[in-house]
């Protein structure tokens, strides 16, 4: 949720944002027409309270009577604006960070840099479907008998590999010298402080869903629901990791909190009907390793920076060409103030495709939690937060299938994991 106060002095920065991500703008003036009112509203029933009690005192209880009559009227009335006034304000997206391009759509978003030599095949490579299918890796057709479309059976030594990958993972963001290293690569401010694994819960409560602002009337579709027990389930790590803290306030000594969840996630994948319909790349159960970090203000710009610069230390170990596009206005999420995204190379299919987010939220989620932050001299602010993919496992997993494949039809195991998996190839 954006600051409302700030909102109501200096309404243009939100104009302006809904603009560029193609969005009605006429939603801020709505609000504040509608705020207005509010206060107007609530200052009259605070005056008719004190003169109620003035009343009281002077045992005027006629008129007292009518004016609590006046009162109960007027809190009704308020109860349908505020809740119109919420509806409005959770309307209205994060402001936009300075170096965000502008852009309709996906096709507007901006290459950074990339990372990597595109591997050289003197034979046809196949994609991770005919990959998997022909090791015995991967088993879409039983999947679909049991658990229907987008649902798949992973087997023999893709198991390990993914284990491997999250006991990799975990070693990296476990290990101060490493972090301290990829941290000094950004900025000498940044704590190398590493980040605790966690196993967070898969399901969550409606009421921290929607103060996350990952679940609306727009989005709900995206969602499975549980009626029976009133949860839903998680789509990342990310859920339950972010909210954790609603409610609270987190002593200003402790930041950063940085967690690494590891957690299996559940999309419908609406809208995507007929598209990455076989593998393990579009998945409605999937595997992910995701960070999460609650910072103070001031520190949450460069500690996007820092996660991005993990993503990039992670997949350089796997030894994948990689490259770093910035997300335009139009193709961003609302609670987003900024969005980095790293697409890898897929040999199989001939292009890059989408394997981590970075999501600076800023006070976006915190203010609508309540998490804060208690400072040394009593004060408090609002937390900032970032989250990111470490790893979405089906689409690692997809990334070295397809870059490792060899001429006789084997996979090469990355040397990083080779440690974990006790394979140097997958026959």
């Amino acid at each position: 949720m954006i600051d409302i106060e700030h909102l109501r002095k200096n309404p243009e920065p939100y104009r302006d944002s809904m603009k560029k991500r193609n969005l009605n703008v006429t939603v801020v003036d709505d609000f504040l027409e509608l705020d207005k009112k509010w206060r107007t509203l609530l200052g009259e029933i605070e005056r008719a309270r004190g003169e109620q009690k003035k009343l009281g005192v002077a045992r005027k209880i006629e008129e007292a009577k009518k004016l609590k009559e006046e009162i109960g009227q007027k809190e009704e009335q308020i109860k349908g604006i505020e809740a119109k006034r919420q509806e409005l304000v959770y309307l209205i997206p994060n402001l936009l960070h300075a170096d965000v391009p502008i852009g309709k759509n996906e096709s507007d978003n901006k290459v950074v840099r990339a990372w990597g030599k595109l591997p050289k095949f003197d034979f046809t490579p196949l994609d991770h479907v005919a990959l998997g299918e022909k090791l015995g890796l991967i088993d879409n057709e039983r999947a679909v008998k049991i658990s229907g479309a987008r649902f798949v059976y992973l087997k023999g030594a893709l198991v390990r590999l993914q284990f491997a990958i999250i006991q990799h993972v975990l070693e990296i963001l476990g290990s101060e010298k490493i972090i301290k290293k990829i941290a000094a690569r950004i900025s000498n401010r940044i704590n190398p402080k590493p980040f605790i694994p966690v196993v967070p819960p898969v399901m969550i409560k409606p009421e921290p869903y929607v103060r996350m602002a990952r679940l609306s009337l727009v989005d709900k579709d995206e969602r499975y629901y549980l009626p029976q027990d009133d949860l839903y389930l998680i789509g990342s790590a990310e859920h339950t990791l972010g909210s954790m803290y609603m409610d609270e306030a987190l002593p200003a000594d402790q930041l950063p909190i940085r967690y690494i969840g590891y957690s299996t996630s559940f999309r419908r994948e609406a809208g995507s009907y007929g598209k990455d319909m076989k593998g393990i790349l579009r998945l409605h159960q999937f595997d992910k390793l995701e960070m999460e970090s609650f910072t103070l203000p001031e520190d949450s710009e460069q500690e996007q920076n820092f996660i991005v610069a993990i993503q990039e230390y992670l997949i350089q170990s796997l030894d994948i060409p990689y490259q770093v596009v910035q997300i335009c206005t139009g193709d961003m999420g609302k609670p987003d103030s900024r969005q980095i995204d790293m697409e890898c190379w897929m040999p199989g299919q001939n292009k890059y495709r989408e394997t981590h987010t970075s999501d600076l939220m800023t006070d976006y989620q915190t203010r609508r939690l309540g998490t804060k932050i208690r400072k040394i001299d009593g004060t408090s602010v609002y937390a900032h937060t970032n989250d990111a993919t470490a790893f979405a496992i089906g689409r690692i997993l997809i990334a070295i299938m397809e870059n490792y494949q060899t001429k006789q039809g084997t996979i090469r195991v990355p040397k990083v994991l080779q440690k974990w998996l006790r394979l140097k190839k997958i026959v």
